[in-house]
């Protein structure tokens, strides 16, 4: 009974991130402008340039104007978080299977793995690029968000490995 209950809230909680980063697929394809507009105000240094000028002139060289390179950039992000959000239900479909017994655990506990680090890869890739485009100058809210999302998704991680090492 313990181990089914494990691998079930193991499942469920892989299940909660990846409900919550379809939404934002879903948001990115049919309403890009909702992020599209701050990830290119974070690669343009917008805010930076306009209320912190005296730190900006030490790190404008980062700035990236081109429209149709931010534009493909977003594109990227979009298509990264679609694999991400496969490899997260893949994991969930995964581990409900091996609480089921028709999926071997090991497997089950290895692609629920692969999709919740596939999930603190796309926030630890928010981190570098906005500590790049020093977006903690007027994007706090948007670092604190990409921490908090990294933080949930390692504490899946840690959980995934733990029922790893306890079915091994």
């Amino acid at each position: 009974m313990l181990d089914t209950v494990l691998l079930v809230a193991g499942c469920i909680n892989l299940a909660f991130m990846a409900a919550w980063l379809t939404i934002g697929v879903f948001e990115n394809l049919f309403h890009p402008f909702l992020n599209e507009t701050y990830t290119a105000q974070v690669m343009d240094m917008e805010r930076m340039r306009e209320e912190y000028p005296e730190a900006y002139v030490h790190v404008a060289y980062r700035r990236l104007t081109n429209r149709k390179i931010r534009r493909r950039l977003f594109s990227f992000i979009v298509g990264w978080e679609i694999l991400a959000v496969a490899g997260l239900w893949l994991g969930v479909g995964a581990l409900a299977g091996a609480a089921s017994g028709l999926v071997v655990i090991s497997t089950g506990l290895s692609l629920g793995l692969i999709g919740a680090m596939m999930f603190c890869a796309t926030w630890a890739g928010f981190l570098i690029a906005g500590n790049y485009f020093c977006y903690w100058f007027g994007h706090e809210g948007g670092q604190n968000t990409h921490f908090q999302m990294l933080l949930w998704g390692l504490a899946n991680c840690v959980g995934l490995v733990a029922l790893a090492i306890y079915f091994a």
